[in-house]
């Protein structure tokens, strides 16, 4: 197997992998549980494989994601050659509502957790995770400087931001970082997000590459999913359009296997082909998945076959939807 690719990270001192291990699905909340173990030994088979990035929030599990890799990092016993980036703007009540707010007190209440869960002194990429349009973007960026001033933060990061608003936080301090959503599926980025942060240096880490699973292959167009889980509120996954997504990773899948990938390989790929695209998400269940992340490393997907897959889709997928069915709640 390739070496997991490499790169730094943007304007910081950062060397990463390419490959950052995501872990929403470790914390269970929104994709039908998990268990802590086998997570954290996914975790830790990432490490040794040469992924050393992980992105986690709190919001994931509501603790529980930083809690687990918390635990993999004091595992593994080398706090640093891992580079941990986490969130913050996001709060919940006891029914598990979830709204935006990045007041500045709530962004030090939330380093604060974030920093005794995952079991650190600094949080190396500390990024909003939604754009609050109750807080002034100033009021957010000036609460994170400080805590960079502080050492509680290494860099900054804005996730599901838009360049307007990008640009708005950067009238107060730097930004090194942005978390879009961004996969061969959910192309919005390419349109303005992705060239602006190119010729703005600011570094990418692009989320759900494999669009909530369906990229793996391994749907048939018919499941149905529980309360809870994500996908029962995604468009792409009723009936009329699940069937037309499904199609097209099938053919995807017969380019993949040329190459002797699998179809969430190929995909993950893609995205890291993707000019302005740094690094890319995957998260892992089981060490066997990832395994199968890093696999994305050392081959290249020819110009050709990258016009099929946009022909492939053109072809199957005639009511395409984004991911804006995810984003929480603007006030209580």
């Amino acid at each position: 197997m390739a070496p997991v690719e490499m790169i730094s990270f943007g304007t910081t001192d950062l060397k990463v992998s390419r490959i950052v291990l995501g872990t929403w699905v470790t914390g269970g909340w929104a994709w039908g549980g998990a268990d802590d173990k086998t997570s954290q030994a996914a975790i830790l088979k990432s490490l040794e494989l040469g992924v050393n990035f992980i992105d986690t929030a709190p919001v994931y599990g509501f603790g529980k994601s930083e809690k687990v890799v918390g635990q993999a990092i004091k595992e593994w016993g080398k706090r640093d050659s891992v580079v941990v980036a986490t969130k913050c703007g996001l709060e919940w009540d006891e029914k598990e509502r979830i709204r935006r707010n990045s007041k500045p007190e709530r962004i030090r209440a939330e380093v604060e957790d974030s920093l005794a869960r995952l079991g650190i002194d600094c949080i190396d990429i500390y990024q909003i995770h939604w754009p609050d349009p109750q807080t002034p973007f100033e009021d957010s960026m000036d609460a994170m400087v400080r805590l960079r001033e502080e050492g509680k933060i290494g860099w900054i990061g804005l996730s599901n931001f838009q360049p307007e608003q990008i640009r708005a936080c950067l009238e107060t301090g730097p930004i090194h970082s942005l978390q879009p959503p961004y996969n061969l599926f959910e192309r919005e980025a390419d349109r303005e997000l992705l060239p602006f942060c190119l010729a703005s240096q600011i570094a990418t880490l692009v989320y759900g590459g494999l669009c909530r699973g369906l990229l793996t292959g391994k749907f048939t167009g018919g499941e149905e999913f529980p309360r809870g889980d994500l996908r029962r509120g995604d468009p792409k996954f009723k009936p009329d359009r699940f069937k037309q997504y499904v199609k097209a990773v099938a053919e995807i899948g017969r380019i993949a296997s040329s190459y002797n990938k699998t179809p969430a390989q190929f995909a993950l790929r893609w995205a890291l082909q993707q000019p302005g695209v740094t690094c890319v998400i995957a998260g892992a269940r089981t060490s066997a998945q990832a395994e199968e992340n890093t696999g994305i490393s050392g081959w290249t997907i020819s110009e050709d076959d990258l016009k099929k897959v946009d022909h492939i889709l053109a072809k199957h997928i005639k009511t395409p939807v984004g991911p804006e069915f995810m984003a929480p709640r603007l006030e209580s």
